[in-house]
């Protein structure tokens, strides 16, 4: 029996399964097609529907299987995502120049987590950006789609220069 529970609705229409699939047309799925930067087999990795601050352009990891938290991935995916969060790092290094960067992760509705599939949070840094004082806000589409675009390129270059 597990110590934790699933908090999502029946029904629940996972908006990253959705975009893992390729759907998105479920009308409470923000996510576009355009945001995904990257997907395999077991990973999908996609810029957020949501900025802080003035620094719009974070991306999400997330895996393709249908995992609510942090406490439902096993080891060895566990370490993919370990290993996409540094070369997603590196990629933002790349494509944006940020001056660092930061990860975070959020389980259960008391951990601040809202989309019932897990996800990690990988943002470009500035030394004015307040991340942890901002509100969230909706970030367009057209700048999602751009961000992918530019992120994208750069993680095929770090995922390139990884494989040699």
């Amino acid at each position: 029996m597990p110590l934790w529970s699933s908090h999502a609705p029946d029904a629940y229409p996972c908006p990253f399964c959705g975009l893992a699939r390729g759907d998105v047309s479920d009308p409470t799925n923000r996510c576009e097609l355009s945001d995904l930067v990257f997907q395999d087999e077991e990973l999908l990795v996609f810029m957020a529907c949501d900025g802080f601050g003035p620094h719009e352009g974070h991306a999400m990891i997330s895996p393709v299987a249908h995992r609510e938290t942090l406490y439902d991935l096993d080891d060895h995916l566990l370490a993919r995502i370990g290993a996409m969060s540094r070369d997603l790092a590196l990629a933002m290094k790349l494509a944006w120049n940020p001056e660092g960067t930061s990860v975070r992760q959020h389980n259960e509705p008391a951990g601040n987590q809202h989309v019932w599939h897990y996800h990690l949070h990988v943002f470009p840094r500035y030394s004015d950006d307040m991340l942890y004082r901002q509100v969230r806000h909706p970030v367009a589409v057209e700048v999602r789609a751009q961000k992918a675009r530019q992120l994208a390129a750069a993680l095929e270059q770090i995922l390139a220069g990884a494989r040699h």
